[in-house]
């Protein structure tokens, strides 16, 4: 059990359009292409003593687009690049259902069941966490929890920004969030 003490801020990171250019229903190791910002991003929040963790909504795996194989094959691939660029990830978690397919489930976002669990499992607090993501779905969570939601423009975030809710940041890629982070941080 971890102490209230011991629990530390994290930043929760969507994987596609966020970390990787956005390819729909990505299956094929060979497909992943790391956005630019993306890593210099990451090593600023590592460098400020943020864990990170990658959340992803995975449908194709509901839809039979891929297997739960292709996609570890996918996460295996991006993990070896972005520790080969000395980028560490504490965990990382996908939901592997859609509800129309498979029903509602508590860990598609942007329901909480992926950061709970996460929390649970690397003595987070939620509250005091920041959210990125290229989709509203992957912000939102920041709204219940309690931390802070950070809309990139990268993927599908320049079509929805205007749509933000005003709690939410707007910046253009992963590396400005890490700025914007790391100086709330300092404060």
């Amino acid at each position: 059990m971890t102490s209230l003490k011991a629990l530390r801020a994290a930043v929760f990171i969507d994987r596609d359009g966020t970390v990787i250019e956005e390819t729909e229903y990505l299956s094929d190791p060979a497909g992943v292409l790391i956005l630019p910002g993306a890593i210099a991003g990451m090593k600023a929040l590592l460098d400020a003593g943020f864990p990170l963790v990658l959340v992803t909504n995975q449908a194709g795996i509901a839809r039979g687009y891929y297997t739960v194989d292709d996609y570890e094959a996918v996460a295996v691939r991006l993990s070896e690049m972005l520790e080969a660029e000395g980028v560490q990830v504490e965990g990382t978690y996908f939901c592997p259902h859609h509800p129309d397919v498979t029903g509602p489930c508590d860990c598609r976002k942007p329901a909480t069941g992926m950061y709970r669990q996460s929390a649970a499992a690397h003595g987070l607090d939620l509250g005091r966490s920041f959210y990125i993501g290229d989709k509203l779905s992957d912000v939102l969570p920041a709204l219940e929890l309690g931390g802070l939601g950070v809309l990139v423009r990268t993927g599908y975030g320049r079509e929805l920004e205007a749509e933000a809710p005003d709690a939410v940041h707007v910046v253009d890629d992963l590396e400005e969030a890490a700025g914007l982070i790391v100086s709330r941080s300092l404060r």
